[in-house]
């Protein structure tokens, strides 16, 4: 079997990086990946790029509305590598930090922290303020991994896909055994 990765897309900007995400996974075919898209996320996606929704998750092997209750991934015996939030909005890291069971997405998030496997979450909004870090805390002490994707300049990018590509290899890194 397939090890398996849940992929949530939130509201934030950044939905580049979701796409990227599913396509090197796809591309390898060692990874089984779950896909969740907020309303917010799908309605992001459709502003800021010309992908049309379908196209994202016909990058995943299972979509799940975010409205699922009854989603495969919410189940004790789904094994995952864990799940990664990319974009993560301010709302869905506060909604997960404080547990409320809004969606799918956020759920799923709980599930991951719950039993103790791998959740990282992409944060894509700044700036922050005392809020947002003490958020932050409280997922990090939680055990959660807060990757805002920024740049770094050592390896001379030369284009908006390589910078994309270095988030997402980032991602990727935490995952490896």
């Amino acid at each position: 079997m397939k090890a398996r990765l849940i992929v949530g897309i939130s509201g934030a900007t950044g939905s580049i990086y979701a796409r990227r995400l599913l396509e090197i996974l796809k591309a390898s075919d060692q990874i089984e990946t779950h896909l969740v898209i907020s309303k917010a996320g799908k309605r992001t996606l459709r502003e800021e790029t010309p992908w049309r929704v379908e196209e994202i998750e016909s990058l995943a092997h299972f979509v799940y509305g975010i409205d699922d209750p009854q989603a495969r991934i919410l189940d004790n015996d789904f094994e995952a590598l864990g799940m990664v939030v990319i974009p993560c909005s301010v709302k869905s890291m506060a909604a997960i930090a404080l547990s409320t069971h809004d969606n799918l997405l956020i759920r799923a998030a709980n599930a991951i922290l719950q039993t103790g496997r791998k959740l990282v979450l992409v944060i894509r909004e700044t700036p922050v303020h005392i809020g947002h870090i003490k958020i932050m805390l409280r997922l990090a002490e939680a055990g959660a991994v807060l990757l805002p994707p920024i740049p770094t300049f050592e390896q001379r990018p030369k284009t908006v896909d390589d910078l994309v590509d270095q988030v997402v290899h980032r991602v990727l890194g935490i995952f490896k055994p």
